[in-house]
């Protein structure tokens, strides 16, 4: 064997030894579906503020997580898995529910994006909203859309409270929409606003972001 291999299998071995304490493995399958803010990890695993500190340090050394501040309330951060973090298998799913409703405020790009990427991923019903709809669609979101094969032709931005139905998995895409909703919101995908940078890269690195993040999630809802 290379030295490469050799390094991969030490990689992965100090991995499994930071996924060897049971707090450290909560926060990572916590995080498996969605972010959080450190409060949200205490609260949701009932361990001590400072506790949680240390795991998202330790885990965060070791490359699993990364942490980003809120584009709504920035005394706030979320705390994300990262790729490396793929390599940590994990079986934790949801209840199927009636349908998935991505949220963010304008409903002008990422709602609209995730929306559009389940519907290709599953057979689960799919809407979004916003907490404040925008005019229309952001030309950035049809864009990057459009060069992935999906079209938002028929999409509007819409008023959360007029979508939203009982029995909906809600997601938030958007901080301040996550800030927001509060707990009416069941998990949340810290995605960058790429309307405020308005280039194609910005819509492409959404885009890839909200794909990565409907193809983890869609298969576990189906069980």
């Amino acid at each position: 064997m290379d030295a490469d291999w050799h390094e991969e299998i030490a990689r992965r071995a100090a991995l499994h030894a930071v996924l060897a304490d049971a707090g450290r493995l909560a926060v990572v399958e916590l995080l498996t579906l969605g972010d959080r803010s450190p409060s949200e990890l205490a609260a949701e695993l009932g361990m001590a503020s400072n506790l949680v500190a240390h795991h998202v340090g330790v885990l965060a050394e070791h490359g699993l997580v990364s942490r980003r501040r809120s584009e709504g309330d920035r005394r706030r951060t979320y705390v994300r898995l990262t790729v490396d973090a793929a390599d940590v298998p994990s079986g934790w799913g949801l209840p199927r529910p009636r349908r998935v409703l991505f949220v963010c405020t304008a409903n002008s790009a990422r709602s609209h994006l995730a929306a559009a990427l389940w519907h290709r991923a599953s057979p689960v019903g799919v809407a979004s909203a916003g907490t404040h709809p925008g005019p229309a669609v952001a030309p950035g979101a049809a864009a990057v859309a459009e060069r992935h094969g999906l079209s938002l032709r028929d999409a509007r931005p819409r008023l959360v409270d007029d979508v939203r139905q009982d029995g909906d998995l809600v997601v938030t895409v958007c901080d301040a929409a996550h800030e927001e909703l509060g707990r009416a919101a069941d998990l949340h995908w810290s995605v960058p606003d790429p309307v405020r940078a308005g280039d194609d890269a910005a819509f492409d690195a959404a885009f890839d972001d909200l794909a990565r993040r409907v193809d983890d999630l869609a298969p576990r809802l189906a069980r």
